[in-house]
C-alpha cells in the first residue's frame, strides 16, 4: 500500500477544490472563460464598403483586447438582409457578432412587413460603432446655391423637378424633405450612390440626398454644390454647409449608422462582457481618429441607448413611408 504524507494529502485537496470551484463558477458564470476561442464579425456588405472598414477597425482592436482572433466574414445581399438572417440562425452564445447598418434593421423593419427578424426583438444592441447625416446636393452652376433656392426652382419648375436614389434610406430622406418642404420631386432609380451624383452632376437629375464618400470627390472637385447636411449640426468635412436645420427644416434630421449585434438570448453575462469589450475598443483614441477620418461621428454608447435609438428610427422611417405612401419590393 502507497502511503502519502499528510502535506502531500492536503496540496493535492486543496487543488481539488480548487477545480470544483472554478467548474462551479464557470457554470454560475458563463462569461467566466468567454472567449476562449475565434470570435466572427459578419458583415452583410461587400469587403471595401464602409460596414466592411468599421468592422476590421474595431475588429483589430477587440482581437488586441481580448486575446483571441476576430475573424470578419462578408456575407452580401438583399440590401445586408442575408446576414441578419444569417446570424438569427446561429448559436447564441456570443460568437457570432453582426455589424448592421440602419438600413438592415430600422429601415427595413419600417418598410417591409413580412420582414423575417426584428432588429430589437431579435437581436441585443451592443453599441454604435458610427452615425453619419445625409448631403443634400445640388448643379454646380449658379442658379440654385440654397436649399431654399432647390425648394424654390422646384416649384416653379415642377416637370424639371426630379431627384436621384439608390435605396430606400435615400428615397425616405428625400420624401421628408418633400413632406416638410412641399417641393415636387419626382424619384429617378440608380443602382448606387456614386450613380446618382454622378447623374446630378451630368444634369440628369436636379439634386440627391446620399452619403459621404460618394458625394465629397464631386464637391470637392465642384462638380455639384453641396446644399445642406442632414440633422442639426454641420458636418466637420464641410464646415461652410448649413445643417438642414439651419436651412430651415429641423424635421429633416435623418442619418444613416452602424453597429455591433449578437442575438437577444445570448446568455446576459457573455452579452454583457462583449458589450464592455467592444466600448473599450471604441474609446480607443486611434479607433475614434480613424472613424473621424472617414467623415463619420464615433460612436461607442450603451447598448441600452443604441436600443431606443433604433426603435425611434423605425417610428420615423414607417411615418414618412405612410405619409409619402411610398411601396417597396421586398
Amino acid at each position: 500500500m502507497i502511503k502519502f504524507k499528510g502535506s502531500v494529502v492536503k496540496a493535492a485537496v486543496v487543488v481539488l477544490a480548487a477545480i470544483v470551484t472554478d467548474a462551479a463558477a464557470a457554470q454560475d458564470n458563463p462569461a467566466a472563460n468567454f472567449p476562449n476561442r475565434p470570435i466572427r464579425l459578419i458583415v452583410g456588405f461587400a469587403a471595401g464598403g464602409g460596414n466592411d472598414l468599421f468592422a476590421r477597425l474595431v475588429g483589430q482592436k477587440l482581437s488586441e483586447n481580448i486575446g483571441q482572433p476576430v475573424v470578419i466574414e462578408n456575407k452580401p445581399g438583399a440590401g445586408g438582409r442575408i446576414a441578419v438572417e444569417y446570424v438569427k440562425n446561429q448559436p447564441a452564445d456570443g460568437y457570432t457578432i453582426m455589424v448592421a447598418a440602419s438600413g438592415q434593421m430600422a429601415i427595413a423593419a419600417a418598410i417591409y412587413p413580412k420582414l423575417s427578424y426584428h432588429p430589437t426583438r431579435d437581436f441585443l444592441p451592443l453599441t454604435m460603432i458610427a452615425s453619419f447625416p445625409l448631403i443634400l446636393a445640388g448643379p454646380s452652376g449658379d442658379t440654385i446655391k440654397s436649399v431654399k433656392e432647390l425648394i424654390a426652382y422646384g416649384k416653379a419648375n415642377p416637370d424639371k423637378s426630379n431627384y436621384a436614389t439608390s435605396s430606400p434610406a435615400f428615397t425616405i430622406t428625400t420624401e421628408l424633405f418633400k413632406l416638410k418642404t412641399g417641393m415636387p420631386a419626382v424619384a429617378v432609380p440608380y443602382k448606387s450612390s456614386n450613380e446618382m451624383m454622378l447623374s446630378v452632376a451630368g444634369g440628369n437629375t436636379l439634386f440627391a440626398i446620399a452619403d459621404g464618400p460618394p458625394t465629397m470627390p464631386l464637391v470637392q472637385g465642384a462638380k455639384i454644390r453641396a446644399l445642406a447636411v442632414t440633422g442639426s449640426e454641420r458636418s466637420s468635412e464641410l464646415p461652410d454647409v448649413p445643417s438642414m436645420a439651419e436651412a430651415g427644416y429641423p424635421e429633416v434630421n435623418i442619418g444613416l449608422w452602424s453597429g455591433l449585434f449578437v442575438l437577444a438570448s445570448t446568455p446576459p453575462a457573455i452579452a454583457n462582457k462583449l458589450g464592455t469589450e467592444l466600448r473599450r475598443a471604441m474609446a480607443d483614441s486611434g479607433v475614434r481618429d480613424k472613424l473621424k477620418a472617414m467623415a463619420v461621428n464615433p460612436g461607442g454608447g450603451p447598448g441600452e441607448e443604441f436600443r431606443k435609438k433604433i426603435d425611434a428610427d423605425i417610428d420615423v422611417f414607417a411615418d414618412v413611408v405612410k405619409a409619402a405612401n411610398l411601396k417597396f419590393e421586398e
